[in-house]
């Protein structure tokens, strides 16, 4: 066979049309609207059949359109004023800039194993994706030194459509690298910059794409290269595709390799945030380079490295976790037990609930949160659910302080918000208004500037371009399966561009419930059937293509979609990504959800919905029991907890019908003389005012920083500076505490005997404390109080430190430790004492599994 040499062609831009490349290289532009119309000004076709692909549009368009655009004043003018607009926001002082007073230096890193940034750049399957990207936007806008790594697919994630009979296929779409806004990484020679991971017997060279988001680089590896075998080249073929081997070899890739690459374009970081357990393995690494570059022990340089890594869980149940039998690991990590000056037992332990049970898996999470001086879920309940799962891992700390927290997830607005909205509150509020809300939580006042009835007209119109486009999307599925002519021609008749519109898009794992609204088929047809009061509904989602279940979700809904009495009132749209959530979210009138509880980790797709003024309908799981407040939308039951499945559907499937029926329904089609829903749009101002500003990215990112990436840069940095001889200390004091614990022992509690305490008094509180050779300096001595249970344990508790008594002398190794409980509210309370580890730099005093009780 003939040697075929390769070759790449890009575009020719004529020399004043030079800035388009710079724009088009940054997907700044996927959220700023003038840089789409710039786009959509050259050929507004192209634009759309490129899937909004900058990259494409400026590759396939035709040459002499360029030369009349470089000959347009108008269009040049445009490039100019949206060339500034990037160029000031790339340089503008940021948030970051000015919080951090301490003018701290200090690198973080996001791993990720997709992220969601826009449809043109295919790498995500869903809501960890585009948390994972909207991340990446937020950190651009206010500023921090974020790096984002992950991997980049040959095929992306799988692109789904329906057969006749309903049943969910599944194709793979190769990407063209060179026609995506990414740009390989090359290093002083011009060479692409690549970096290896180990592999049973052989190496595995990665190379590193680059994807500019704002001021933010997110660098992609990829496998697919000559200096690979063929089968190896496949570790970044598809998201989430093959076994769990092949699994195993990407999350190596992802962890190992990612945090190589960094190394590699000298941009080491000091803290790494792992969005999920996929890339747990980087702190396998960061422990490895301590130990071979700066002569640590195993158990020193995982010291060190714990306080600069922060984890962060999307999962509330553990069948959700990666997890990897013994054999894999040792295969795969067998080399590394003598690399990390460990044994394989120890290795294995940091995997596993139960440290020495040979017979449980290897769990990522587990590794996670062992090497994380940092944890969290993505919603209070979630954290609640997490604290629970994982609270064997600190066998004698309360649930409630088990060190798992929260972070409430949020969502990147500018990139939801339909674009006449956008401009409606731009008017009203001014061009920072996104800002503004997340500055202003509590008071920002935005949406009640904005006249009810331009309000009303640009949601309606909304409204009317999601059926528009929903028609042609249909008319397309039908044509692709082989449909009829007169099927095809049915999907005109579709949807009603003035009927209230329910939308449900989400991945169908069967604890979704997306059939929960057809719970009684006959119920909801005559709900839908109200000729006065006509009702829609759009469903779009993907399956797990291992997911039977899941798919025959999606079956049963397409075949009573199909029916004749819900034909043209019920559309499933195929292949739901980016773009199509987008016009779903901008365009109902209604954002249905219903997962059981407690099940939903979070949820964004509600966020974006509700910052274009659709008013979720939802089980009070994830974000929803935050954000509901009984005036921004409804909620299916009341937060219940349910052992029976199908009773629990019954419940709460005859919930969302009177819901309904006697609330949403009634309520849209209520219109004043003005012909206005005035109540309706009070409620779309309410979800507007109290979503927008809390559920958004800028806030979570900005939480992110202040509670985890700066103190966690700070003791990181601490304990590796000067050949990281504080995180030697760190753990030649704990190995000091380990032999020494034992003696620790809480002698005697008193406090006053009283039969009533006033609210407002305090309860005072004395310890006698036998240390023996532990340090004073060395322990928190705390009461732990809060309201007594019928079972006589603490709920809810809260620690209060008490303080050591300078002035008591007893016997040699005793101290005494004093201190007032504030009474702050009625009832009954109880407390008990406890000593728990002291450090500098523990990021939390659980962390050395040491705790006495009284």
């Amino acid at each position: 066979m003939r040697t075929v040499m390769s070759y790449t062609v890009v575009p020719r831009l004529p020399k004043k049309l030079e800035g388009l490349r710079k724009i088009a290289y940054n997907v700044w532009w996927s959220w700023s609207q003038q840089s789409r119309e710039l786009f959509t000004r050259l050929d507004r076709d192209l634009w759309d059949s490129t899937g909004h692909n900058p990259i494409a549009l400026l590759g396939r368009i035709d040459q002499k359109r360029l030369e009349e655009a470089a000959k347009d004043e108008g269009f040049l003018a445009h490039l100019r004023r949206v060339e500034e607009t990037l160029e000031s926001y790339l340089h503008a002082k940021s948030w970051y800039q000015q919080v951090n007073e301490n003018a701290l230096q200090a690198s973080f890193a996001y791993f990720s194993a997709e992220f969601g940034l826009h449809e043109s750049l295919p790498i995500y399957s869903g809501g960890l994706g585009l948390l994972a990207g909207d991340h990446l936007k937020a950190a651009s806008g206010i500023g921090i030194p974020l790096t984002g790594v992950g991997l980049f697919y040959y095929n992306g994630y799988f692109r789904q459509y329906l057969n006749a009979d309903g049943w969910q296929q599944e194709y793979l779409q190769a990407n063209e690298f060179n026609n995506l806004p990414c740009t390989l990484e090359r290093n002083a020679e011009g060479r692409p910059v690549t970096v290896g991971i180990e592999l049973p017997g052989r190496e595995v060279r990665l190379q590193v794409w680059r994807v500019d988001v704002g001021r933010i680089a997110l660098y992609l590896l990829d496998a697919k290269i000559d200096a690979n075998r063929p089968e190896d080249r496949s570790i970044t073929d598809q998201l989430y595709g093959g076994d769990h081997e092949h699994r195993l070899k990407q999350e190596i890739a992802l962890g190992i390799g990612g945090y190589r690459a960094l190394r590699a374009l000298g941009r080491e970081p000091d803290v790494c945030h792992m969005n999920e357990g996929h890339a747990a393995l980087l702190a396998l690494e960061r422990i490895r380079i301590l130990i071979e570059e700066k002569g640590l022990t195993f158990e020193q340089a995982r010291e060190a490295v714990i306080p600069g890594n922060v984890f962060t869980t999307h999962t509330p149940v553990p069948a959700g976790i990666d997890r990897f039998g013994a054999d894999l690991i040792d295969k795969y990590f067998g080399s590394w037990y003598g690399r990390l000056r460990t044994d394989r037992r120890s290795f294995m332990a940091l995997g596993r609930h139960r440290p020495h049970d040979e017979a449980e898996p290897f769990s990522m999470a587990i590794l996670a949160l062992k090497t994380a001086g940092y944890a969290n879920g993505v919603s209070k309940l979630h954290g609640d659910v997490s604290r629970k799962m994982f609270r064997d891992l600190w066998p004698e700390v309360p649930v409630e302080e088990v060190p798992i927290t929260s972070i409430t997830n949020g969502v990147h607005v500018r990139s939801y918000v339909s674009d006449p909205l956008d401009e409606i509150f731009v008017r009203y509020n001014g061009p920072r208004w996104t800002y503004d809300a997340a500055n202003e939580q509590t008071s920002w006042k935005g949406p009640e500037r904005v006249p009810d009835a331009e309000l009303w007209r640009v949601h309606e119109r909304q409204r009317a371009k999601l059926v528009t486009w929903s028609r042609e999307r249909l008319r397309g599925q039908l044509t692709r399966r082989g449909a009829s002519a007169k099927e095809t021609q049915a999907a005109e008749e579709v949807l009603d561009p003035e009927a209230l519109t329910i939308g449900f898009a989400r991945r169908f794992a069967t604890y979704k419930r997306g059939t929960l609204l057809w719970h009684d088929p006959d119920r909801l047809a005559a709900i839908l059937a109200d000729k006065d009061r006509p009702l829609q509904i759009i469903y779009a989602g993907k399956a797990h293509p291992k997911d039977d279940a899941g798919k025959q979700f999606i079956q049963r809904i397409a075949q009573l979609a199909r029916s004749e009495r819900f034909r043209h009132k019920v559309v499933f749209l195929e292949d739901y990504d980016i773009r199509v959530a987008r016009y779903l979210v901008q365009g109902v009138d209604v954002w249905l959800n219903n997962p059981r509880r407690p099940m939903e980790a979070s949820g964004t797709s509600g966020m974006k919905a509700a910052a274009n003024g659709a008013l979720n309908c939802s089980i009070l799981d994830g974000w929803w029991c935050e954000g509901y407040d009984g005036s921004n939308g409804w909620a299916i039951g009341r937060g219940e907890d349910y052992t029976d499945l199908e009773y629990q559907d019954q419940v709460e499937s005859r919930a969302l019908y009177d819901l309904l029926e006697k609330q949403i329904v009634p309520l849209f089609y209520e219109r004043g003389e003005d012909g206005l829903p005035r109540e309706w749009i009070r409620r779309m101002k309410r979800a507007m005012q109290t979503c927008i500003p809390v559920f958004s990215t800028h806030r979570m990112v900005r939480e992110y920083t202040e509670r985890f990436y700066m103190p966690a840069a700070l003791r990181y940095q601490a304990l590796n500076r000067d050949q990281a001889q504080a995180g030697r200390d760190l753990w030649d004091w704990k190995m000091g505490l380990y032999q020494r614990w034992a003696q620790v022992r809480i002698e005697q509690v008193s406090a006053p005997q009283t039969e009533a305490l006033p609210v407002g008094g305090a309860l005072e509180v004395s310890a006698k404390i036998h240390l023996g050779p532990v340090k004073h300096e060395w322990v928190d001595v705390q009461v732990y109080t809060g309201e007594m249970n019928d079972q006589g344990s603490i709920d809810n508790g809260r620690a209060i430190s008490l303080g050591r008594d300078h002035d008591w002398r007893g016997e040699d190794g005793f101290h005494m430790f004093r201190g007032k409980v504030p009474c702050s509210g009625t009832g009954r309370f109880g407390f008990a004492v406890r000593v728990l580890p002291k450090h500098e730099n523990l990021p939390n005093p659980f962390i050395p599994g040491l705790i006495t009780w009284g």
